[in-house]
């Protein structure tokens, strides 16, 4: 599987990435923001490269599609959602077309899905398969969609559409990441381990995503030293990853371990899922900068209402229970959340407000969601145990 293909496949599993909806510039001059990028960065020097080539011509399909790209890449590396805004410019002649080509279609799924548009990311991705059968990048991400929607079969089919164009390494993977919410959880990591182990020519990107989805199995097994060992050979692959930062700071809140979400996230706060976890993380170490990160963090959620933009509810609910302190609000946003995408995480946020709130009952879709998979996940498991230790209470 590509490297673009790997990133995509898991930006849709892995929702945290989705951070506000980004506005498109109007014209290609037009300066939203002067964005935060170290002097001599390979990456960016190559964007304002093929950004200037262009500029010179902005006809060209291929290398407009390859700039959306790379915008694309460096959102999920940052956490920063102005970049999809600048994936979307960079396709404007050819965004609106009742045709599109085939690349567009797909770019365009990507950033819709993005923002959890992923009706409108379905219906492009339809369309480009019916006229590109063998397109892996639109088959990889709707198999990505379908399972954060929860719809397994419909995942599992666009897997086996997968199978015949990729390596054994992206099969495996493809497949694991749904067995590994279906009750399969321990025969899936060691499957897609012992595949990534006979696995060569593996790249950096590709690894670090595989890796995190062993982690993730590993976590909600709870065996927490095979987890972090999983996380740390992510993280010493040195590739600049969001959605990895998030889900190991998120483990090391899990296990009491403050302290380290500082020191990993302390220059990350201009990314909203990374800012929230450094200010649960300052709250919990008692550290100095709580108080001004909720304030941000408030100011960026209101902000985002006011656009109309609701990507952010599964992380709203957690800021709103956690750090507010409103079990109410933070259940209707997690309700709201859960008609969109139903991941663990999503679940997690739900079943907390319930709990704080006392009332089982809302958590009911969840509860049966759980069944139905046959999740193993000892964090949901817990809370489940506790929403049904009240519900018996009750009587």
């Amino acid at each position: 599987m590509s490297r673009l293909c790997i990133v995509m496949l898991g930006c849709a599993l892995l929702t945290p990435c989705a951070v506000a909806a980004p506005r498109v510039p109007s014209a290609d001059n037009e300066v939203l923001e002067r964005l935060p990028v170290r002097p001599n960065d390979p990456a960016m020097r190559e964007i304002r490269e093929m950004r200037n080539a262009l500029a010179r011509d902005p006809q060209n399909l291929e290398l407009a599609d390859r700039l959306a790209r790379r915008y694309f890449e460096q959102a999920m590396a940052q956490g920063d959602p102005r970049y999809v805004g600048y994936a979307q410019a960079a396709l404007k002649p050819w965004w609106d077309l009742p045709e599109p080509p085939v690349r567009v279609l797909v770019m365009r799924a990507t950033l819709m899905q993005y923002r959890h548009d992923f009706t409108a990311a379905l219906a492009d991705l339809a369309r480009a398969l019916e006229r590109d059968p063998e397109n892996v990048r639109a088959w990889s991400l709707r198999a990505a969609i379908h399972l954060v929607q929860a719809d397994y079969a419909a995942s599992r089919r666009d897997c086996a559409g997968l199978a015949r164009l990729v390596d054994e390494l992206s099969v495996v993977g493809c497949t694991a990441f749904i067995d590994g919410m279906t009750g399969s959880a321990h025969a899936s990591r060691e499957i897609l381990d012992r595949a990534l182990v006979r696995a060569s020519d593996v790249s950096a990107e590709q690894k670090l995503w595989i890796l995190v989805r062993l982690a993730d199995m590993a976590w909600r097994l709870n065996d927490a030293r095979l987890a972090e060992q999983y996380f740390k050979r992510a993280l010493a692959l040195g590739v600049t990853d969001g959605f990895l930062l998030a889900a190991y700071a998120d483990f090391l809140l899990d296990y009491g371990r403050p302290l380290e979400v500082i020191a990993l996230l302390k220059d990350w706060t201009l990314a909203d899922p990374l800012l929230l976890r450094l200010a649960l993380a300052e709250i919990a170490a008692n550290a100095n900068g709580a108080r001004e990160h909720q304030a941000t963090l408030a100011d960026r959620y209101a902000a985002a209402r006011l656009r109309g933009d609701t990507t952010h509810e599964q992380e709203e609910s957690r800021f709103t229970l956690q750090m507010l302190k409103q079990p109410a609000e933070a259940l209707r946003l997690a309700q709201s959340n859960w008609k969109v995408q139903r991941e663990p995480r999503d679940a997690r946020v739900l079943l907390e407000a319930a709990v704080a709130l006392r009332r089982p009952e809302v958590a009911q879709p969840v509860l049966d969601w759980m069944e139905q998979t046959r999740i193993e996940d000892w964090y949901l498991r817990r809370l489940a145990d506790q929403l049904a230790a009240m519900r018996k209470g009750s009587k």
